[in-house]
């Protein structure tokens, strides 16, 4: 077993702490030193120093950006009794695959899509942003990411009309990811009686509603209109449709590559 990363601690962190959590209310409150027991014992077998301040660096990195707080009620308020905030329950309900873990995210991102080496970066620096609660910067790196997919999907198309003498529908080659967006919807919309039935419903029911939920978002934070920050929950819901976006833009790209005509 290879020696565990930053996020391979973080990722071990919120899973004892999920496991650790109270059930009914005769169930044990959650602790920092008996946190600290089960990590320290799961990572035994490279539990050194470097390492154990890691895991000190990870918890107070969850600490501070809000996954856990001091306190298990008001007469138990202070350390080393600890509970779980909502946003730390949004995290562990769905541990394998929330952008709080980015372990887990990739690890399922990667499951079911293949990235290309610029969405990737983007992506990765995107969740850096998020654990660290820098929600703008999140939703811009996300945002890029996915406009990656869109412009990858673009050039492919671009390849494979020229393979069979096909002139590119306009807008197809513009600087605008949104007109982009908007030719190559309009060009697969119409091919799409061809599709697999499968890519056929997946095209229908997510093309246009990802896309839109990544945009609004990035553009809110890029160009804002107003002081109103961005939300934590619209750059969460954006990092959990991006698989699905990435998904559908990988199996657009393999039919496109082999079937259009």
């Amino acid at each position: 077993m290879p020696a565990p990363t930053p996020t391979d601690i973080r990722e071990l962190i919120l899973t004892v702490a999920r496991e650790q959590q109270p059930k009914r209310p005769i169930d044990a409150s959650l602790q920092e030193g008996t946190l600290f027991r089960e990590v320290s014992e799961q990572l035994r077998p490279h539990l050194s120093q470097e390492t154990e301040q890691e895991i000190l660096t990870q918890w107070h990195e969850l600490m501070r950006t809000g996954y856990f707080a001091w306190g298990f009620n008001l007469n138990n308020p202070n350390p080393p009794f600890f509970h779980i905030t909502d946003r730390g329950h949004r995290a562990v309900e769905r541990l394998s695959r929330d952008p709080g873990n980015p372990v887990g995210y990739l690890r399922h991102l990667t499951e079911v899509a293949e990235l290309s080496d610029i969405s990737r970066s983007y992506l990765g620096e995107g969740l850096d942003c998020f654990v660290a609660g820098l929600y703008k910067a999140a939703a811009v790196m996300v945002g890029a990411a996915s406009e990656s997919q869109v412009l990858e999907l673009r050039d492919i198309t671009a390849q494979r009309l020229a393979q069979i003498n096909v002139p590119e529908p306009k807008g197809l080659g513009d600087w605008r990811v949104k007109t982009v967006l908007d030719s190559l919807h309009h060009l697969l919309d119409s091919r799409k009686g061809a599709f697999p039935k499968e890519l056929r419903e997946e095209f229908e029911a997510y093309w246009l509603a990802f896309a839109q939920q990544i945009r609004t978002t990035r553009n809110d934070a890029g160009h804002p209109s107003s002081i109103d920050p961005v939300r934590e929950e619209s750059v969460h819901a954006s990092f959990l449709v991006f698989p699905e976006l990435a998904r559908l833009s990988c199996n657009l790209s393999a039919w496109v590559r082999d079937n259009f005509k």
